[in-house]
This record gives structure tokens, sequence and C-alpha cells, in this order.
């Protein structure tokens, strides 16, 4: 199965995909990560930012999933369940059984499904692999400590090369 690293579009933050933007390109299903893509790793509930853009995507057709590596399920239930949003955790990105998981739950298939997310080799790998529009923002709060710094370094080249296509 060939695929590229490169992002199908990058973003500075996750408000600036809008529904038209989804809708022009076939998205009824919105996967999201929730840290450092949503909201910074910090931030424990959503804000009204969030909700906004949310419903926004509900209003517009679009639903939007949580797709989550994060270890402890505790942070994405509490998140989700107050956004009523669903969720797969422990997704295993970027293997394809997490994006399958959810796009099944939501009776949407790949055609019509994006990602979105700020890492190269969980969401974006991931999302070329289940072929789904891969989108990528900007990571929220930043990269935080030298893993993350030295990791979004290494994608740098990937984003400009998606930038560049446009």
């Amino acid at each position: 199965m060939p695929f590229s690293l490169i992002p199908d579009q990058v973003f500075d933050r996750y408000t600036r995909i809008t529904p038209q933007f989804l809708r022009e390109r076939g998205v009824r299903l919105l996967l999201c990560d929730l840290d450092y893509t949503l909201a910074p790793r910090s931030v424990s509930r959503p804000d009204g930012e969030l909700r906004r853009w949310l419903e926004e995507c509900r209003a517009a057709g679009v639903t939007v999933a949580i797709l989550s590596n994060n270890r402890s399920t505790r942070r994405v239930e509490a998140f989700c369940g107050e956004l009523g949003i669903s969720y797969v955790g422990h997704a295993g990105k970027p293997a394809v059984r997490g994006y399958h998981q959810a796009m099944d739950r939501a009776g949407i298939g790949p055609a019509h499904t994006a990602m979105l997310g700020d890492k190269l080799l969980t969401d974006v790998l991931g999302a070329k692999r289940s072929g789904v529009l891969a989108l990528m923002v900007e990571p929220l709060g930043g990269p935080v400590g030298a893993w993350n710094r030295v990791l979004h370094g290494l994608q740098r080249p990937f984003k400009w090369a998606a930038k560049r296509r446009r």
C-alpha cells in the first residue's frame, strides 16, 4: 500500500478548519487527536472556543470523534463526556485498527473521513495508512518537553512540503 508522510493540509490551529472546508472535501466524519490538537495536555476541560467549533461542525452535518493514544482513558472519557462526542481510546495510532473502529461506529467510510492531529508519525501516518484525509495542526500550547520539541522539529520539512503543494 503506497503512502506519503506529507499531510494533505496543515493549519495553524483547529479553528481554521471550517465546515465549508470539510464539506468541499466530502468529509462527514472528522477524527481528532485530543492532546495538543484540540487542547493542550494541561487543560482538563473543553473551553468555549472548542464547544463553538464543534457545534458549527455538528450543524454542518460533520460528526466529530476523538481518536487518542492517551494511556489513561480517564482524561479522554471526561473530556468527551462533557462534549457529548464519542472516542476511541488506546487507538494504537498509526495502526489502522482505531481508525476503522471509529469509522465503523459512525457508519462512515474512509472516502468521507478526515483525521486531524499534531503528530506526523501517529496521526498523519495512521490517516494515510487508513485511506483518510490527513490534516495536521501546530501543537496547542507548543511542543512540551525535549522529546516533543525534537519530534515537531523533524516534522517541519513534511509540513513545509504540504503547504507548498497548495
